[in-house]
């Protein structure tokens, strides 16, 4: 059994084990892969594992001993699951690995947006503090939360865990989702009316072809200009011209990103010097935590798969 890992640095840059995959065969891991890459390191694979490297119809079509490719994430469109299945690959995903430690990242963009801390501690870093006049001082203004509305695009696992963490900070919650569910304490708005009443607005939806680049300029003309957009979800759910546009215009306060329509972004990104943008590197996802449930889930694929009942088959 032959299991190649096409790009395992961000999983397991070093301080996880791949002791329970190597339990099962021969086991080769590549920090990262080229598509160009793939059909020579792969053409004697029977288990791929990969997270973000993209395998295409023509690369698949080459992997004849391949039976099985397990997605090191929730996320599996990197695939071309039509071809995989044509050509009798099984393709499983790691579903609902990063729950709390997503929730976790967009509560900290939420207050970095509201109490700006790291703005804060870089300037006492750089001495501020010790020659300033008063006994404290406020380099920006902080926003209170209680009372704020929070409005939700996506109310699945980590949506619903991000509205039971801002009603606990008193937050008022709203949220637009194909179907509605029943929390207690969140109100189903239409989409229009979320992006209208929503102080902040956190994206928390899978993307789709009718969702591409949704959050556009007709939508953020609707958020008021003291409203915060955060996305955790896909980059490709805004247009990131007209986010910048909005952010430069000051037709909206401000956005705290982590995700990006192509990643590493280009240089040229426009909202890479937007005015009032935070962006994190697509880290919501790595905790230590969450990256070891994903290499349990993926244990578990592997052995539901060689058992004959394969789980989180995503084709």
């Amino acid at each position: 059994m032959k299991i190649v890992v096409t790009d395992g640095y961000t999983l397991n840059p070093g301080d996880l084990s791949w002791q329970s995959i190597e339990a099962f065969g021969e086991l080769t891991v590549y920090e990262r892969s080229l598509e160009n890459s793939l059909v020579e390191r792969c053409s004697e694979a029977d288990i791929i594992l990969s997270n973000k490297t993209v395998f295409v119809k023509e690369t698949i079509d080459q992997l004849h001993k391949t039976k099985l490719i397990s997605v090191l994430a929730a996320g599996y469109n990197v695939i071309d699951i039509k071809a995989a299945r044509e050509n009798g690959i099984t393709v499983c995903n790691a579903p609902n690995y990063g729950t709390s430690t997503v929730a976790q990242h967009t509560i900290a963009l939420l207050l970095e947006l509201t109490n700006h801390v790291g703005l804060h501690a870089a300037s006492v870093a750089n001495g501020e503090w010790t020659t300033a006049k008063d006994w404290c001082y406020g380099k920006t203004t902080i926003i209170e939360l209680a009372g704020k509305t929070f409005g939700i695009v996506g109310l699945g696992n980590i949506g619903q865990r991000v509205a039971q963490i801002a009603h606990a900070l008193g937050m008022k919650i709203i949220y637009y989702n194909p179907r509605k569910k029943e929390t207690g304490f969140a109100k189903h708005v239409d989409l229009k009316t979320l992006f209208q009443q929503s102080d902040f607005l956190s994206l928390h939806c899978p993307l789709k072809p009718d969702n591409h680049q949704f959050v556009n300029k007709e939508m953020l003309q609707l958020m008021k200009p003291s409203a915060f957009l955060i996305n955790t979800a896909r980059g490709q759910l805004i247009n990131e011209q007209d986010l910048a546009d909005a952010l430069n215009n000051n037709q909206i306060a401000g956005a705290a990103l982590d995700v990006l329509s192509t990643e590493p972004p280009d240089e040229n990104n426009p909202l890479l010097s937007a005015k009032n943008c935070i962006i994190t590197p697509h880290n919501a996802w790595m905790s230590k935590e969450a990256r070891q449930r994903i290499l349990n889930i993926t244990t578990k694929n592997i052995e539901a798969f060689l058992k004959g009942s394969s789980i989180n088959v995503v084709n």
